[in-house]
This record gives C-alpha cells, sequence and structure tokens, in this order.
C-alpha cells in the first residue's frame, strides 16, 4: 500500500479534485482487475479506451482515477487526477508503486529494426561474466539474475516492467539491459524510467501495419533518445543512414560505433567463418562464436556498451571471447549428410538479407543456399513480396511456407509474397504450406557442404495459428531430420 500523495508526486495534474491523503491499495489500467482503494488509470489505447470504463470503475470503491478527460458525473467519495497523457502518467506512477528501481539499477535500452535482442542478451551476459548480478528483458526471455520468466512482448507494460525491475534490485542485480521496441516507445511504456545509456542498432522498414509511415517509425525510435537524461550515454550506429538522427535532440552524452569508419567504438572483420569470426575492436582482434557482418554490428555496440558502463577493455575484450549466440539468432547445426542448417529470426527484408549476406560470406564457393521462410499474419502486408524477392536473390533456391499466420489464410499470405517474385526467381522457388514439410524439403534437396537458411521464428517455439499457439520449434524440426540421415 501506498499513500496517493507520495504515488503523484512526479505527477503535473491539470486538474485534481479530492483527497490525496489516502491509501492506494493496487495500481492498475484494467478495469477488469480494479478493487477497492485502487488507484485507475484510464489509458487510451490501441483499440480500447480506458475512459470508457470510468463509469463501471467507479462503482467498485476504487480510491482515485488517473484520467485526460474528467467523467461528467464526479463522485464525492473518489480522487480524480486529470493529466496530459494517461500512459505517460501509468509509467511514471508504476516506478513510484516499485520504489523506483531503475534509478538504483544501471539500465541500458537497446532499440532498432534488427539486433535489439542480440545486443541486449549480450550486455546482459557481459555484465555476468564480469562478476556482477544483472536482469534483462528480452523478447525471448526475461532473467533476474540468473532465474528465468517468460515473455510475451518485447517491451511489457509498465507495471511488469518496473516489477521485474524491483525483482532484479531486490535480487542484488547491478545492472539490466532490456530491448525497447518502437510500440513500446509510441505508447510510453518505457515512460518514468531511469537509463544508464542507449544503443541504436539500426532501422529498416518493419512495423508499418501499426506505424502506417516509416517517418512514425523513426520518430517512435527516436523518442527515446530524447528523453534520456544528460547523466545518461547514447551509443548509435553511424554506417546506418539514421543513426545520427537518433542523436540530434538527445540531452545524453554522445558516442558511435562503426565498421566502416572512425568512430569511438570501431570495429573490423579480420577474418568470418559459418562458426565465428575474428573480430578487431579499436584495434585490439578477438575470436568470437559469432558470424556475419550483422553480428560484427551488434558486438561492436556490446564492447562500446561494456566500455561507456565502465568495465575495464582488457576484462571486456575476454568476455567477449566467452559470449554465445542468443537462442533463434544464426544458430547452426551441421547435418550427418554435411550440409549446415542455420536457424534464425530474421523476419524483416533487411534481417533476411543480413542473414544471406553473412552465409555468403562464409560458404564454399560451390555450396548452394537453401532458404525456407514465411511472413507473419495480421502484420505488414507491404514486405512480403520485398522478403520473397530479397530471399530468392540470395539464395539458389527458395521455399515459401507459413510462418505464424495468426487470422490470415496462410494460403493468402504466400500469395503475397509470390507477387514479389519474377519468372526468374519463380522457377527456383516452391510453395509449401505446411512449415515442417518445407523444412524437410530443404534437407531432401541439400547436398553436402550447401546451407539451408530456416528464418523467420528462430527461438519460438509455436506457430500462431487461428490465435491458439501449437507446439513448432525450428530446431527440433531440424535435430529430427537428422536423426534419421545417413551420413554422407
Amino acid at each position: 500500500m501506498k499513500k496517493l500523495s507520495q504515488l503523484i508526486a512526479p505527477l503535473t495534474p491539470k486538474e485534481l479534485i479530492g483527497n490525496t491523503d489516502i491509501e492506494i491499495t493496487m495500481l492498475t489500467p484494467d478495469s477488469r482487475r480494479v478493487e477497492a482503494g485502487a488507484l485507475f488509470v484510464a489509458v487510451r489505447g490501441v483499440t480500447v479506451d480506458g475512459h470508457s470504463f470510468i463509469p463501471v470503475v467507479s462503482t467498485t470503491g476504487v480510491a482515485a482515477i488517473v484520467c485526460e478527460q474528467l467523467p461528467q458525473f464526479l463522485d464525492p467519495t473518489i480522487t480524480y487526477i486529470k493529466v496530459e497523457n494517461s500512459a505517460v502518467a501509468l509509467g511514471m506512477l508504476a516506478s513510484q508503486w516499485y520504489d523506483n528501481p531503475s534509478r538504483k539499477l544501471k539500465l541500458v535500452g537497446v532499440t532498432g529494426t534488427n539486433g535489439k535482442t542480440t545486443t541486449a542478451t549480450l550486455i546482459y551476459e557481459m555484465a555476468r561474466l564480469a562478476g556482477y548480478k544483472a536482469g534483462l528483458l528480452s523478447t525471448v526471455r526475461n532473467y533476474v539474475d540468473g532465474t528465468p520468466y517468460p515473455t510475451e512482448q518485447t517491451t511489457p507494460d509498465p507495471l511488469t516492467i518496473n516489477s521485474l525491475l524491483h525483482q532484479m534490485v531486490e535480487a542484488g542485480c547491478s545492472y539490466a539491459a532490456m530491448e525497447v521496441s518502437s510500440h513500446a516507445a509510441d505508447q510510453h511504456r518505457i515512460a518514468g524510467l531511469t537509463f544508464a545509456g542507449a544503443v541504436f542498432s539500426n532501422i529498416t522498414r518493419d512495423h508499418l501495419d501499426y506505424h502506417k509511415t516509416f517517418d512514425n517509425y523513426l520518430k517512435a525510435k527516436k523518442s527515446f533518445f530524447d528523453n534520456l537524461p544528460s547523466e545518461a550515454w547514447a551509443l548509435t550506429n553511424i554506417d546506418d543512414k539514421s543513426g545520427m538522427v537518433m542523436l540530434q535532440n538527445t540531452a545524453a552524452q554522445r558516442y558511435t560505433y562503426s565498421l566502416r569508419s572512425e568512430a569511438d567504438f570501431t570495429g573490423r572483420i579480420v577474418e568470418d567463418r559459418i562458426d565465428g569470426t575474428l573480430l578487431s575492436l579499436n584495434g585490439k582482434e578477438v575470436e568470437t562464436m559469432f558470424t556475419g557482418r550483422f553480428n560484427a554490428y551488434n558486438l561492436t555496440a556490446v564492447y562500446g556498451a561494456s566500455v561507456l558502463l565502465g568495465w575495464p577493455v582488457e576484462q571486456v575484450l575476454v568476455n567477449m571471447s566467452r559470449l554465445v549466440p542468443v537462442a533463434g539468432r544464426f544458430q547452426t547445426a551441421r547435418s550427418p549428410r554435411g550440409y549446415v542448417a542455420v536457424v534464425d529470426y530474421a523476419h524483416t527484408p533487411d534481417a533476411v538479407v543480413n542473414v544471406l549476406n553473412a552465409i555468403h560470406e562464409v560458404k564454399g564457393r560451390d555450396a548452394k543456399v537453401i532458404t525456407v521462410v514465411g511472413a507473419g499474419g495480421n502484420r505488414d502486408k507491404g514486405k512480403r513480396p520485398i522478403m520473397a524477392a530479397e530471399a530468392a536473390r540470395l539464395s539458389d533456391r527458395v521455399i515459401l511456407t507459413s510462418d505464424n499466420p495468426r487470422f490470415e489464410d496462410p494460403s493468402a499470405i504466400l500469395s503475397d509474397m509470390e507477387a514479389g517474385l519474377d519468372a526468374s526467381a519463380r522457377a527456383r522457388t516452391l510453395t509449401i504450406v505446411d512449415r515442417r514439410e518445407a523444412i524437410r524439403t530443404a534437407a531432401a534437396l541439400a547436398s553436402s557442404g550447401d546451407v539451408i537458411l530456416i528464418a523467420g521464428k528462430g527461438h519460438e517455439d509455436y506457430q500462431e495459428i487461428e490465435g491458439v499457439k501449437h507446439h513448432f520449434d525450428d530446431r527440433e524440426v531440424v535435430l529430427d531430420i537428422f536423426k534419421n540421415e545417413t551420413p554422407a
């Protein structure tokens, strides 16, 4: 329980009606969870406006309501706090409710279209390798020190974020890393958090089903940096054309990283193989277990963030050599018949290009590349033909298949992808709706030395069809196929 006056201290109400010297038993934006003594925050969501539930909530014994628009009837037993933006207020209230845990940690946020999960996870791992307790909020899994917690969203709601950060503080964590999605920035889910640092990876077309325009998507990413405090640092990829845009209006200390030009943190690929990369970081070489230029960018960002967090450079380099790939991110497995299967989360055109380019950089000269790829349902339809075209451009054979069709007809999604193929690409492309069969077909087409890329789902262990999640794991399917193969 907390005093209402204490909870709303960070807010600047436009209007305050009622008593603030009262005890609050719970904080929630969910009208279904409101109970006597609660503080209800009416948030205008994407599909539902919390203000429409105020009349119902008022009958529950709710103690106070935060809103952007006061209801016509004011109950004298309820305290009303009118604010400019309820979503922002919810973030600030959530931080107060959990005693501002982000101020007690060195919290690093990572944003960008691709590389968020790998970069955030590796910063978390670097903290642990340096001997510190740390936490992670990511697409794959949340961690409080070494204890895993399931994840539903790339960036959770403010109450979940602060609850997990509070658990990290209670567990003795000193550091935390989190992915910051464009949705989360736009919906103010990170409002009220204090970041020690922020990393920008890159930006390419994604989530236009939500943001509508690329400019809106860019602005959502940039808003994260715009709101950083002057005590924080901001690390951006200057090889991305929008890299310096992120720093235009930030008050944070500005730093850069690059693989192509001079920067505060400069990476160079010395040697690239299917199972690792020899990387030069600010002139010092380190052997890593990661493959591809895109991972070289991720590792350079991790190196920069680690140094900016104050860890000794020599220790950072040693620990980077101990890092292992994140689940579902360029995970490789060699078949008994001699071909290699790569499972990767690549689900945007740019990510598919990055992974296929990485494969071309390390495969044998005569090796074929066979790509299995799909596109999610009820998401940005515009990227579907682009993904198919890029996959065909960089592969010898392509198999289009289901990803997570959600509430769409899988065949309709694949038709959208096929629209991006010219006659030459179509001749090298198969369309197989059943994902398991598509992977089996790719394996049957492969010869010793070839590389199969299975893109789109990576770490996911389910396939979502008509709102139901069915167990499906690309990695499991691959290993099952290997069990039945006769060695070459």
